[in-house]
């Protein structure tokens, strides 16, 4: 996927005369965030987009957020728009996601993308659904009539990547926190999309043989990082499973990418 967008990149930049550019913001020190960033900002410049990135203190206002995003949404210079979560209390999320002008939204999240999704109408997808479902497809993964259970039902990856498998005519269950037999439901996958922040939630009693799971789950705990399903025990029964570190993270950067190129096209 990177290599195709480092092609398109090339294309876009003769055609236009300028590479596509991502701007980001941060609020505050989150660690984790910083490392978020500074991998899609090297991603970016590894395809030969441009990126721009502003770091914003924890203290910073709502209304300083707000003011931010809008001047990033009216500059002609900067085609996507990616506000890393969560932000710091104080800030709503919502009000800032919903301020991102929805066509250099190159995380989907705004209502107006949301929407997009909900409608079926195409529009831009929040990257992690997105490498989900392409990795679905890279590898042949048969969704037309197969039973598919998503585990989590956030608006970054549960409800999107849920809305994505219809889409893809799979018959969905969307399982959460008040799930009644979690496992007993999840046994039922022919494709299981783990994506609830828990880590090792599943287990293989989770797990039907031969099904294919994607583990978007990333957790980080004293035995380093893991993922929502149980790796070794779960990857016995399963026909393919996504590792963690490794699998979906990957992806959803390169779908970033994606994004970001699309923006800009829709903007030319």
């Amino acid at each position: 996927m990177r290599q195709r967008v480092a092609d398109e990149v090339v294309g876009f930049e003769k055609e236009i005369g300028r590479a596509p550019v991502l701007a980001t913001v941060i609020v505050g020190e989150d660690p984790a965030s910083q490392i978020y960033i500074r991998n899609k900002h090297k991603a970016c410049a590894e395809v030969g987009m441009g990126s721009v990135h502003h770091d914003l203190p924890a203290e910073a206002s709502e209304d300083a957020v707000l003011e931010l995003v809008a001047e990033l949404s009216e500059s002609e210079d900067v085609d996507g728009i990616l506000v890393q979560l969560p932000l710091p209390p104080g800030v709503d999320p919502d009000r800032v996601v919903a301020a991102i002008d929805p066509i250099k939204d190159v995380d989907g999240l705004t209502p107006a993308n949301a929407g997009l999704l909900a409608h079926g109408t195409p529009g831009l997808v929040p990257c992690t659904p997105a490498g989900v479902m392409e990795l679905l497809r890279q590898e042949g993964v048969a969704l037309e009539g197969a039973e598919a259970v998503v585990v989590g039902r956030s608006k970054l990856v549960g409800v999107p990547v849920a809305r994505l498998l219809l889409g893809a005519n799979a018959t969905v269950t969307v399982c959460h926190s008040r799930t009644r037999d979690l496992a007993g439901v999840c046994s039922r996958a022919d494709v299981l999309v783990a994506a609830a922040g828990a880590p090792r939630l599943l287990g293989a009693d989770a797990v039907k043989p031969g099904a294919v799971v994607i583990d978007v789950g990333m957790n980080r705990t004293e035995d380093g990082l893991c993922g929502d399903v149980d790796f070794e025990p779960a990857s016995e029964v399963a026909a393919a499973i996504t590792p963690v570190p490794g699998g979906v993270g990957p992806m959803t950067i390169a779908m970033l990418l994606v994004n970001t190129l699309a923006a800009a096209r829709a903007r030319v």
